[in-house]
């Protein structure tokens, strides 16, 4: 990690204390939304909110993303503990090591990591994680999830809109510098 002419951390983290809040902000939003999720939705019926589009029903999800691998039992809780307990200590190195100017990397690990404890929390503390928001298109219906797992989407388009446009600004960057 680079310091300032001191030897001082500070300035470097200092203005990345704002991605970090917001992160704090949406991981407490997960986890009050799935307060109640349990407290309202758990033994009472679903709430439609807008009809054939967004409804909240009350789910468990052992497994992964979108229900899969929900058989793992103990050894797969434990996994996917460990699992994202890596996972978010490599966005939070990947966090510290981007460039302070590269924001729309700095907001995709910040909702990754917000997304990532939201829901490694709910695995340590129950064993699965509450998914409650369900939305249809049609016919077309996605799978219950909850604002951790938006929040990890939404980072992670972040991320692979960042590659892709940094692939594209360096093929721009190195066919201006060969035809020159």
């Amino acid at each position: 990690m680079k310091t300032d002419q001191n030897g001082n951390l500070r300035p470097r983290f200092a203005w990345r204390a704002g991605y970090l809040l917001a992160a704090f902000g949406i991981y407490l939003a997960d986890q009050a939304s799935k307060a109640w999720a349990v407290k309202t939705l758990r033994f009472g019926e679903d709430r439609i909110v807008i009809r054939n589009f967004l409804q909240f029903a009350y789910t468990e999800n052992p497994g992964i993303a979108f229900g899969q691998l929900q058989d793992g039992g103990s050894f797969g809780r434990w996994f996917f503990v460990a699992l994202a307990a890596a996972a978010s200590v490599a966005v939070f190195y990947y966090f510290i090591k981007t460039p302070r100017n590269d924001d729309r990397v700095l907001g995709a690990c910040a909702l990754l990591l917000a997304g990532i404890l939201g829901n490694l929390t709910d695995r340590v503390r129950l064993g699965y994680v509450v998914d409650f928001i369900v939305m249809h298109a049609g016919d077309y219906h996605w799978p219950t999830f909850n604002i951790a797992d938006a929040s990890i989407c939404i980072g992670a388009v972040l991320l692979m809109l960042d590659l892709f446009l940094g692939n594209r600004k360096q093929t721009a960057a190195a066919s201006t510098t060969t035809s020159s």
